[in-house]
């Protein structure tokens, strides 16, 4: 078994190129191997175009081969947050490598012919959450570890003050959405199924064929019907605008990488209706500009410029450069900018740079309760306290592509009025059916039975190991949740539960219930379905820690490896542009600390290698005392950045491997190294300084020159000399 480490995108892959050297190198003195996988877009990208680039230009398909690794025992993947592309990111992407040299071709939007249709499906396999599903063969367990939450709460971090008067709101549908028009069935044999859109005139046309369902299979169908959706837009602007509130758009345009970028679309045009108008000058140049509103307000021609008169003000995604909310469908992530928002007193930025209150426009009403308890919440009690509040772990059931997040090849927008129904092609019956008309969306997913089974064993396993309280955040009143539900019952009856607090409620009671315990100081698993698993390890981790990348994310993969995920990245794109500016990097890799530790201790395990648990229990020490010791990046030029941080993880990680007994062979390796580190400390730590505050070139955003990248991030040559002079010691050893 070896480690894979993943090579990904923006801040997480300029820190790589400073932190994995330093794991390498330790590790490498303790006969562990760790090898680097390129997962990142540009090379997902580039993977899919094999037949048009050079033997020195190609890319091999790590997605594919850690897909096929992750359903082995033999599966030991750190998995570092990657870019989920909008449309707008893999088109500036394509630029980028085009420019570059690679002669892949044009993302085309609307395809023609045999050749067209293949590149868009190439590009297809790419964009949105192109690879947490393949890679999640597992469920979720993830946490704050102990020393995190410690340094939390006697470090706690500023949070806005909330006011009783507060007219900031949560705005989501009543009907006609995905939530109201869900419906679930369970297959209680295997079989097959096809997806048909039968039109008024009888006319049907197949969306996909060949659909498998295993035995226990749970099959849901929605809709989000079109003109509902654009009723309640509209309905909301002019609310917003009564009532003076910043208009906000929350959705996932990234993961939800088909439904939600065309839900954004209606946003944009129900927002800025003239420009749409069939007749009006303004929509006969976009229809010659090739524009499409799912791309936002950034991607307008320069000749269009919309009004914002008579309208509600747009929440800012950045005040300074004028970007709204509608600007890219990638800025605009729910499981991101809620939390941001409620952690800043429930208000957003105006385009004069100033907090106001806003109307959270969140237009499914699946998970919208949770956000909507959260800030009556705050109006009713104030702004959580980090010093004092308990912690909200999560067991989140996404194995085998789980729930909606697995939708995406089976979500279509509708092309004419009729129905869309799922066919059992082997008892020629229908398993479901809607009603729909032009520009619906209609989306299917699929939950097998065994992840639920084991998302049930994980949450008893966790609720044994903290004596917490286990709530199933699940609703009788929901088709799908109904399913699971059935499943989760028995699945607990097989086992012994005697002792263990276990509730099931809806969403806006669980989350009532969760914060009440958390205002309490008291600990509560949350054990949720996939979407709900990303909102919530952002929205507690946020209010608790200041941020989720500070979460421990175990996924203990069902054929029995594990994936270690380092924590959320919407913060990176910032982090890039503070770089490039200022060559400083505030990235903060306490998540890659966290993972390592554990990928260590399964190596231990599954492979009888003591060394690895020795590397894992001091690489603890180090991380803990990382934190104790504020060697976290701060935020500005002058302080410590992420490079900074990683010369901090390394002199404490040799210093606790030289202090440890278990091993004194592997103890003497590793003290010259401490005592070098130790002696050079401020030398090194002014070389890391001294590189600060002027601009860095690094080759490109989405590919950038792995050269400059490395002499970037590694401008510490007493550093850089000590771990090299440390690894030939150690291979010297070795080999004596």
């Amino acid at each position: 078994m070896k480690i894979i480490y993943t090579h990904t995108d923006e801040a997480p892959a300029l820190a790589t190129q400073s932190l994995l050297p330093i794991i390498t190198a330790f590790t490498g003195a303790a006969g562990i191997e760790v090898e680097l996988r390129d997962i990142s877009l540009a090379g997902r990208i580039l993977a899919q175009f094999p037949d048009r680039l050079t033997d020195d230009q190609a890319v091999p398909d790590a997605l594919t081969e850690l897909g096929e690794l992750a359903t082995t025992p033999e599966a030991n993947i750190i998995k570092l947050p990657n870019i989920s592309a909008s449309v707008p990111q893999l088109k500036a992407a394509i630029r980028e490598l085009q420019g570059q040299g690679y002669a892949i071709p044009d993302y085309p939007d609307d395809p023609s012919g045999e050749d067209q249709a293949d590149i868009r499906a190439r590009y297809d396999r790419v964009k949105g959450s192109a690879v947490n599903p393949v890679l999640r063969e597992g469920n979720s367990d993830r946490r704050a570890p102990q020393s995190v939450k410690a340094y939390a709460r006697s470090h706690p971090h500023s949070m806005g003050a909330w006011s009783a008067d507060s007219r900031s709101a949560v705005a989501t549908m009543s009907d006609g959405d995905f939530r109201s028009t869900e419906r679930s069935v369970a297959v209680s044999e295997a079989t097959s199924a096809r997806i048909e859109h039968v039109a008024e005139d009888g006319s049907v046309t197949v969306l996909k064929d060949a659909l498998a369902l295993e035995a226990g299979e749970i099959l849901d169908a929605a809709v989000m019907e079109v003109a509902a959706l654009r009723a309640f837009f509209r309905t909301q602007i002019k609310r917003a605008t009564e009532a003076g509130l910043l208009y906000s758009v929350h959705l996932k345009a990234t993961m939800m990488k088909v439904s939600d970028p065309i839900i954004f679309g209606h946003a944009v045009e129900t927002f800025f209706p003239e420009l749409f108008e069939p007749t009006g000058a303004s929509a006969a140049e976009l229809k010659a500009a090739g524009y499409r509103a799912n791309d936002g307000l950034g991607a307008l021609p320069a000749t269009v410029t919309p009004t914002y008169e008579h309208k509600p003000a747009l929440a800012m995604v950045n005040s300074d450069r004028g970007i709204t909310n509608l600007h890219v469908p990638s800025d605009v992530i729910i499981d991101a900018s809620m939390p941001a928002a409620i952690r800043t007193s429930g208000k957003m930025w105006n385009a004069a740079g100033e907090l106001q209150d806003t109307l959270f426009v969140i237009p499914d009403s699946s998970y919208a309760p949770l956000y909507s308890e959260v800030v009556e919440d705050c109006k009713a009690h104030g702004a959580f306290d980090p010093a004092t509040m308990g912690t909200t772990p999560n067991v989140g059931l996404m194995a085998q592509k789980a729930e909606e997040y697995g939708s995406h090849d089976k979500t279509f927008e509708i092309a004419a009025p009729g129905s869309v129904r799922v066919i059992d092609t082997v008892t020629n019956t229908v398993l479901l059916e809607h009603a729909v008309a032009a520009g619906d969306i209609w989306r299917a997913c699929q939950t097998k039975d065994a992840p639920v089974r084991d998302w049930v064993r994980l949450a008893l396993s966790r609720a044994r190991a903290t004596g917490a309280p286990a709530v199933f955040w699940l609703d009788e009143t929901r088709a799908h949740d109904a399913e699971i539900l059935a499943k989760v019952r028995d699945e607990l009856a097989a086992h012994d539960t005697a002792g263990l607090e276990i509730k099931i409620m809806d969403v806006a009671a669980a989350t009532r219930f969760t914060l009440a315990r958390a205002r309490a100081g008291q600990d509560t698993i949350s054990v949720t379905g996939n979407v709900l698993r990303d909102y919530l390890t952002d929205l507690f981790p946020i209010m608790e820690l200041g941020t989720s990348a500070k979460m421990l994310s175990i996924v203990p993969l069902m054929d029995g490896g594990g994936l270690f995920e380092t924590g959320a990245g919407g913060s990176a794109p910032k982090h890039v542009q503070q770089f490039v500016e200022e060559n400083y990097l505030r990235w903060d890799s306490l998540g890659e600390f966290l993972a390592l530790a554990p990928s260590l201790e399964l190596l231990a395990e599954k492979e009888a290698k003591p060394r690895a648990k020795v590397l894992a229990d001091a690489l603890d020490q180090a991380t803990s005392r990382v934190l104790e010791e504020n060697r976290s990046p701060s935020r500005k030029v002058g302080g410590l950045d992420n490079r900074g941080s990683h010369f901090y993880l390394a002199l404490y990680w040799a210093q606790a491997l030289a202090a440890q007994g278990a091993d004194a062979e592997l103890a003497a390796r590793f003290t010259p190294l401490a005592d070098t580190l130790a002696a050079a400390e401020a030398t090194i730590v002014a070389e890391l300084a001294a590189v600060q505050g002027g601009p860095v070139e690094i080759g490109g955003y989405y590919r950038p020159d792995p050269v400059l990248v490395a002499a970037a991030m590694r401008p510490s040559g007493t550093l850089n000399d000590a771990l090299s002079r440390f690894v030939g010691a150690a291979r010297e050893g070795a080999a004596a």
